[in-house]
Parts: C-alpha cells; structure tokens; sequence
C-alpha cells in the first residue's frame, strides 16, 4: 500500500379615493396570469384549478363540462376550450378494459341515489392510452340529486415505472439466490446422505464453499433490507465518531489479504481531517462497495484520497457563501471508466459497468447511504482515465456537542 419578521401584509382599502394634488397617478397594477386561464371554480385561497398536479373535471347537474383544468388537457390531449359545455361523456370519452363505455355503466345522473362515486380504476382514453379515473358525486342532501360529479384523473406512467422495477428487483434477486441456494442445498444433502465417503478434506471444502454461499445470500438479503429502507426514507443512521482514514486502511489490508499486490493501492491522507461523525457500518458498507468495484472492474492503481472538505449549505445573512466542514473521500482507478452517456445511470438500479456478475444494486445502496448522511456523491473520469468516485460527508456533529 502506497501510501427579518415580516409584518402581516396590510389589507389593501378597494375604497375609491381622489390622488393629491400634484402626485403622479397611480401605477397601474399588474395583470393577474390567471386572467387568460380557462373559466372555471373560484379560487380557493389563490388556488386556481390549473395549479393541481393532477387532471380536474367538473360537470354541473346537466352533465355539462364546467371546469377542465390544464392537467386535465395535458392527460387527455383534449383543450380546455373545446371541453367546456361539453356532455361530460364526450369530453372524457373513457372505456373500462373490456371495451364497455364507462359513463354508460356507472350512470352517475340517474344511478342509484345513495351512491358517492367511483374508486379509482384503470380506464382507457381514446387510442388506448390508460390513466387512473375516480369520480365524486356531489348532492345537496344524501339521496339527492346529483348537482356535481368531479373527476380526477391521472397518468399512470409513475406508477408502472414503480411496478416495473419492483418486478426487475425481484426477478434480479430471485435470480441470484437460486444458486447459492442449489450449492448449499447439494452439499448438505451429499454430506448428509454420504458423510463417510468423504476424507476430512474434502468435507472442509464442501462445508467452506456452503459458508460461503450462505454469506453471499445474507448479502443479498441485506441489500433488499437497505433497498426498502431507502425507498421508504426509513435508513437510520447511528451517528459515532469515525476515523475515516484507519477504516480505508482496513479495507485495503482486506484487499491485499486476498491476494492483490499492495502496490496497486495508493492512499493519501490529507492533513488536518475534521472529526467526522458517522455510522461506522454503514462507512464500511460505502467504502468497500467502491474499493470492490475499483479492483474488480478497474485496472492499473486504486487511489483513495482522503481531504477536508466543505459541503454547501446556503448563503450566510451576511452575503458570504454558505457551508460546514466535511470529509472527501476519492476513489479512482486506471481502467477504461465508465463511457459517458452511463454517466447519469451509474447510480440507478440495475446497473452493471460490466458483464462480470453482480446485483446492479450496490450503487444505487451507495447513493442512499450517503445521502441519509446528508452527503453528496458523483462519478467522473480519473487522473488515470478510469472512473472516479467522489463523496462528501458533512462532520454530522451531534448537537449537544456543538
């Protein structure tokens, strides 16, 4: 190893008043931008229709379209202009899976009284595109007639993206415990049903690669912990103090242990290192994903530098840029890198930097890690033309200690 409290804003007086004497008049106001909006409901507290994320339709008690706002026109590539007035089943010309016009089953005018609306479903608009329909029935008393049905719609893009990748996860993971799982059930049932026909050194080799593979399924098992963990914003970290450069010493020595050269490590250690106050597994999880990948997909030297560092964090009152002190961690190596239109996958799900086995996991964990420190990490091309992995921690000190 080489080594300001506002004031609540005035009421404006709408009184009419006559200008003093002498004083220029008034300026005029500036237009209101929801003046040229589509007509529509009155705006609640400055809420206009157009400001929701998701589609709004409105018919009135003649099942004539009142309000379409923008995002209603965005999912329907319907305008606004030409949906207003309109019956409300040929503005939203909607069918259910089978083909049946959707309008035409739920009757929401001369349906049953007691009913409320429609949960949300799979409805097809027309040229097949999906989008999640539910539907409100307003009346003035429980069994009344229906003075308003509102409509919500949605694009379901987020949602199948979300169910793709579940389905990739589990068909990636199913995939690489199928064969531990087969060594380990085959060696245990060879040892079980022949244990004396084996010599000790080769019972020692059989229960050795069934260690193994029993660890490579923990990891596993971890990682799809930590995946959910991300997901959900649940990752906890446990916050001590950490010596960064002695855990990068660790896991070099753990490379060199496993035969690699230690002349293909080179760590420098910059001076004057802030305490950095970190959850230690969770350090050596980061650090040996990387170090992993460098040996593994690299070539040539590993170099991992250790700096101070400042991590941005705003503007001071007083105009000067904003930060506190951190921790930088670099790790590059000489090898072909990582072309650059992958540049901004490196971090997703699934992604591999090469043919040579693996989850696809272990960065986008990386990225989850550092962020529930409050860290930030990028990938870029090294000194030496391979790919370059840079994180910043802030010192992460525990308030009572400040």
């Amino acid at each position: 190893m080489t080594v300001g409290t506002d004031s609540p804003a005035q009421a404006r007086s709408v009184t009419p008043h006559a200008p003093e004497q002498g004083a220029p008049p008034p300026a005029p106001e500036p237009p209101d931008p929801r003046a040229e909006r589509p007509p529509g409901p009155a705006d609640f507290h400055g809420v206009h229709p157009d400001d929701l994320p998701d589609g709004l339709v409105v018919a009135d008690e003649t099942g004539r379209v009142v309000c379409f706002n923008a995002a209603a026109a965005r999912i329907t590539a319907v305008p606004a202009g030409r949906a207003l007035g309109l019956p409300l089943d040929r503005a939203l010309p909607l069918e259910d899976l089978k083909g049946h016009r959707w309008w035409t089953l739920t009757d929401p005018y001369g349906g049953l009284a007691t009913r409320r609306g429609q949960p949300e479903r799979n409805l097809l608009l027309p040229g097949g595109r999906e989008v999640l329909v539910s539907a409100r029935y307003l009346r003035e008393h429980p069994t009344g007639p229906v003075r308003r049905v509102v409509v919500s719609l949605r694009g379901t893009e987020a949602r199948r993206r979300t169910e793709r990748s579940h389905a990739e996860l589990i068909a990636t993971v199913a995939h690489e415990l199928r064969s531990p799982l087969t060594s380990v059930k085959g060696f245990t049932a060879t040892l079980l049903g022949k244990w004396e026909r084996f010599s000790d050194d080769q019972k020692r080799l059989m229960l050795e690669t069934v260690d193994a593979d029993a660890g490579r399924i923990k990891r596993l098992i971890a990682e799809l912990l930590d995946i959910s963990r991300i997901d959900s914003g649940r990752l906890e970290v446990r916050r001590q103090p950490v010596d960064i450069a002695a855990a990068v010493g660790r896991h070099v020595q753990a490379h060199t242990a496993a035969g690699q050269s230690p002349d293909r490590f080179f760590v420098r250690i910059r001076p004057e290192l802030p305490p950095l106050w970190a959850d230690p597994d969770k350090i050596d999880q980061i650090l040996g994903n990387l170090l992993e990948n460098a040996v593994r997909h690299g070539e040539g030297t590993v170099t991992i530098e250790v700096a101070p560092a400042t991590t941005h964090t705003g503007g001071q009152s007083d105009g000067s840029p904003g930060g506190e002190e951190g921790t930088e961690v670099t790790v590059s190596d000489e090898g072909p890198g990582i072309p650059e239109e992958s540049m901004n996958r490196v971090f997703t799900r699934f992604w591999r930097g090469s043919k040579r086995g693996g989850t696809g996991l272990g960065l986008y964990i990386v990225k989850g890690v550092v962020e529930a420190h409050g860290g930030t990490i990028s990938v870029g091309r090294g000194p030496g033309g391979g790919a370059e992995f840079r994180f910043i921690l802030p010192v992460g000190t525990p308030a009572h200690l400040v």
